[in-house]
């Protein structure tokens, strides 16, 4: 493949796939050599719009062909890629668009019926840098609005600029340039901005591909979002390098997701376990013939469920992977890995990392060419997650078997998993702090039979009810942040340098 850019990468798939459909959602139907001119109308709009290579272009879509169209057209035009998380609050939204320095944004105006711009604007914070705004209107006809653009009238200023200039900036964009900034929660609250080159998404598509045996002629169903490096880099990206159709799925909706599987003859279906799960349980109203790869992870993954997902839904390749968004893909199976291994482990080093354990009680550290750039403004941040030498200490306990199979066996950060999304118990016990009432309050991860875990909060305080709580917290933060229980304590557990023992908590009270 030899392409080391985004742009690159677009107009080679043009070059070798040619008619093959590159994207399908809904009626829209585009072949590679399509999908290239839609890519070089949205990049001359950007810049009849006045981005500027190095530009910050911040989109906050669910997956639709608009997502894929508005990224890779950015990234065409030189600027920086920021997606952001659909589940974020208005108030998180604004706090990306402001630390990003985003000059555009491209906004669902109607997504599950919420008018997200309407809702950023409500907040009041001034926002100097933005100066173009596009509203997609995905359920509702368009209705304009002062001061934005509908997306037909958005690719109508493609006309404004000459698609030798669209051309010149794919020209000028080099491998090591900042391609995306994906933000991350850490365990300071706060979301972190993780810089990655155009290289580096390039690469960790690549071995994601290869291990998934990915190539033309297959349909993948991309139902991890797009804002998150999965459905992105490990999804669009892949396809682009690959000759996949890509089929994006808005929101995971189970009849839905049967019925395209069976009309797309999708093979490609990458997922949480309880997709799996719900299709195995519904199997029987489509027909699933086509589903040939299978990789899946965030969640324990049952052995029984990899044979069963091999046996009765077809899958010839089941596997699972470890990554984060500071480097992707770290780890992944391999085709012909046995049931036990897939669901013990997350698989060998993949896309040039180095894997090690370091310390007690042996933290995962990874090395290689694809470790993000660092953290957007955030040396400090930066310094201390990658060492002297080179180790992204990534903040998860594991163990590597004889044949560098890696297995996850806990978190030094408090991170657990709902849904399928990471939630860092910081950011929400930050939040909460705010709330008249609270004196202290710690929260913590329990199993949850359906989302894998769900947040509980231990509230030291006076006045209020758990109804309160969880009202304060859905005002503020994302829905898989906010904690599905509450429980008051008079005291938490702490040791003598203050620290809460949340161990404890989960022992004696979850």
């Amino acid at each position: 493949m030899g392409q080391t850019t985004i742009p690159a990468v677009v107009r080679d798939a043009a070059a070798r796939f040619g008619s093959a459909e590159a994207l399908v959602d809904g009626g829209l139907r585009l072949g590679y050599d399509q999908l290239l001119e839609r890519v070089q109308g949205v990049a001359r709009a950007f810049a009849a719009c006045g981005v500027q290579p190095g530009d910050r272009v911040a989109i906050t879509l669910p997956n639709t062909h608009h997502w894929v169209l508005a990224a890779l057209g950015a990234l065409y035009a030189g600027a920086t890629l920021v997606p952001v998380n659909t589940r974020f609050t208005a108030a998180e939204t604004v706090d990306l668009l402001v630390r990003s320095r985003a000059t555009a944004l491209v906004v669902a105006a109607d997504f599950l019926g919420t008018d997200r711009h309407a809702a950023i604007r409500a907040t009041g914070t001034a926002l100097p840098d933005l100066a173009t705004v596009v509203r997609v209107a995905l359920e509702q006809p368009h209705r304009p609005v002062p001061g934005t653009l509908g997306w037909e009238e958005f690719l109508e200023l493609a006309g404004k600029v000459p698609l030798a200039e669209a051309e010149a900036r794919a020209d000028a964009v080099k491998p090591d340039d900042v391609s995306d900034i994906l933000f991350t929660s850490g365990t300071s609250g706060r979301p972190k901005g993780v810089l990655s080159a155009h290289r580096q998404v390039v690469g960790v598509a690549t071995a994601w591909a290869e291990c998934g045996r990915v190539a033309a002629g297959d349909r993948y169903l991309v139902i991890n979002p797009f804002f998150h490096s999965f459905g992105y880099k490990a999804g669009i990206v892949v396809g682009l390098l690959t000759g996949a159709t890509i089929v994006p799925q808005a929101v995971f909706d189970l009849p839905k997701t049967l019925e395209l599987i069976e009309r797309e003859r999708i093979s490609v279906l990458p997922g949480a376990p309880t997709i799996f799960q719900s299709l195995l349980h519904e199997q029987h109203r489509a027909d699933l013939s086509s589903l040939r790869l299978a990789v899946t992870g965030a969640a324990p993954v049952a052995a029984s469920l990899v044979r069963r997902m091999r046996a009765e839904l077809g899958f010839e390749i089941v596997l699972t992977a470890y990554g984060l968004t500071e480097a992707v893909v770290v780890t992944m199976c391999r085709p012909g890995d046995d049931a036990e291994v897939v669901s013990r482990t997350s698989g060998r080093a993949t896309a040039g990392f180095e894997v090690d354990i370091h310390g007690s009680p042996g933290e995962i550290v990874v090395r290689g060419p694809n470790v993000m750039l660092g953290y957007l403004d955030d040396p400090e941040a930066t310094a201390k997650a990658i060492d002297a030498d080179g180790w992204l200490h990534t903040g998860d306990v594991g163990e590597l078997d004889g044949a560098g199979n890696l297995t996850i066996t806990g978190r030094l950060k408090d991170m657990y998993i709902c849904g399928g999304f990471n939630v860092y118990p910081a950011e929400v016990e930050s939040a909460l702090t705010e709330l008249a009432g609270v004196r202290d309050v710690a929260v913590v991860g329990v199993p949850d039979e359906r989302l894998g875990e769900v947040g509980k909060a231990f509230v030291v305080g006076s006045g209020l009810t758990g109804d309160a709580v969880v009202a304060f917290c859905r005002e503020r933060l994302a829905n898989y942040k906010t904690p599905r229980f509450v429980e008051f304590v008079d005291a938490l557990p702490r040791n003598a340098s203050g620290k809460v023992l949340k161990r404890l908590l989960t022992e004696e009270k979850a």
